[in-house]
């Protein structure tokens, strides 16, 4: 008796504890299938998928993506950021330096890859899973979580997060009006002030015409042919017949790149570019109060546009898919390039609600002509005041500011007073709001 009862008692509670895990293993699952097939809160915008089967494989599969995509760009980062520092610490003036990567990247799909990555992070993240989302971001790409308008569970997606709103004050807006403030939270690439040719530095080594960027139907004041002819006594050819055996020489290789090394600009024309991290704030605001008389839209490549791109790829600026919106301010002309990028591909207009970018292409030659608008009333077109919102990135990318501004009236002139100058420095890190540069009335 005593060996049957010994066998009976380790028995039962055998079978108390498969019961007890049989109990936990029917919850988790019951739970899983509720967050497989709870349909998705509406999003602010009105989207929303309205098929909840789908949903059951999008949601789970997004949010590994999701997890991987962040672990990939952190690490990323790291490595780009270790290996930039030591070369700064060594003094090293980075130059322009092709390598195999650039030619590979030209063989990817990545109109195709961003178009993926975006739809990715549009699919709305269940509400208790979106704070660990944004916070693993913040704390990768060092973004400030106490900036933005919303809690987080009220953005919905990655998407919404990315071109978030801040909240009221966060970027007080420099009242000077001898002042144009940054567009955009960045971190200063290149500025200065455009001379003879009109070319923009990229990079030590390598530099891109302002025509190709902002097109050739830009407005871009430049000096009369017949006073560019005579500050170019001495040369063999004329302007004239260098542009023309210039651009017979690259239309085939190239069209969008054209040789402008004869082409003068107007005194005052300054540029500046701006790069945006992607843990920056995404939105672009009015450098100044101006009127926007036209846009156009390239449809180009979608390239990184990081600093090892910058110094691998030439003409990247003029090659990517970019968005230009040019026309005039109190001082003159204004124009200012939203650059994309790989997985950036979407750049929102605020202006113009209807512009869609990252399309698929229908056209084989890559050098299409851009799609171009004229706001009307012509000639006036839309008055943005200092610090209005005018677009948004996906991510970040690239901004490219080309203004004309206050120079001393008379070559001899001692005085300085209304000459504009930059007050940040290369590679300064600078907000949307505070001074880009600045003048005085004399």
């Amino acid at each position: 008796m005593k060996f049957r009862v010994s066998q009976r008692l380790p028995l039962v509670g055998h079978h108390t504890r498969n019961n007890h895990l049989y109990q936990q293993r029917l919850c988790f699952t019951s739970f899983l299938r509720k967050v497989q097939t709870t349909q998705p809160r509406a999003s602010p915008n009105g989207g929303g998928s309205s098929n909840s089967k789908g949903n059951s494989f999008l949601v789970p599969g997004a949010t590994a993506v999701t997890i991987v995509m962040l672990g990939a760009l952190h690490a990323r980062r790291l490595y780009d950021d270790k290996k930039l520092e030591e070369a700064r610490d060594k003094g090293a003036d980075l130059e322009f330096q092709p390598d195999v990567k650039a030619t590979f990247l030209r063989l990817l799909p990545l109109r195709s890859i961003s178009r993926f990555w975006g739809s990715l992070t549009s699919v709305e993240l269940p509400i208790w899973f979106r704070p660990h989302v944004y916070r693993a971001w913040a704390r990768a790409f060092h973004s400030n979580l106490e900036e933005a308008a919303k809690p987080l569970e009220e953005y919905a997606s990655l998407r919404e997060f990315f071109v978030r709103t801040l909240k009221e004050d966060c970027r007080p807006i420099d009242s000077d009006p001898c002042c144009l403030i940054s567009p955009v939270d960045g971190t200063v690439l290149r500025f200065g002030k455009l001379e003879a040719g009109m070319m923009i530095e990229q990079v030590k080594g390598f530099s891109y015409s302002l025509s190709s960027l902002l097109g050739t139907s830009s407005f871009l004041p430049v000096k009369a042919e017949e006073d560019v002819q005579q500050e170019s006594i001495g040369q063999e050819k004329t302007p004239r017949d260098g542009n023309k055996n210039s651009w017979w020489r690259i239309a085939l290789a190239s069209p969008k790149v054209r040789d402008t090394m004869s082409t003068c600009p107007m005194k005052g024309l300054f540029y500046c570019v701006l790069y945006l991290h992607p843990g920056d704030y995404h939105r672009i605001h009015s450098p100044v109060d101006w009127n926007v008389l036209a846009r156009r839209h390239f449809s180009g490549r979608l390239f990184p546009v990081n600093e090892r791109a910058t110094r691998t790829i030439r003409n990247l600026y003029v090659e990517n898919e970019r968005v230009v919106l040019e026309g005039r301010w109190k001082e003159g002309f204004m124009a200012m390039a939203a650059i994309g990028a790989t997985n950036i591909g979407s750049i929102e207009l605020f202006l113009e609600p209807a512009l869609r970018t990252n399309r698929p292409k229908k056209k084989l030659l890559h050098s299409q002509p851009p799609e171009e608008r004229i706001y009307e009333p012509e000639g006036v077109g839309v008055m943005l005041k200092k610090g209005d919102e005018m677009a948004a990135f996906n991510m970040g990318s690239t901004v490219v500011l080309v203004f004309q501004a206050p120079i001393p009236k008379l070559a001899g002139e001692k005085s300085a007073s209304s000459e504009f100058k930059f007050c940040v420095g290369r590679g300064d890190r600078i907000r949307v709001g505070e001074p880009l540069g600045r003048w005085h009335d004399s």
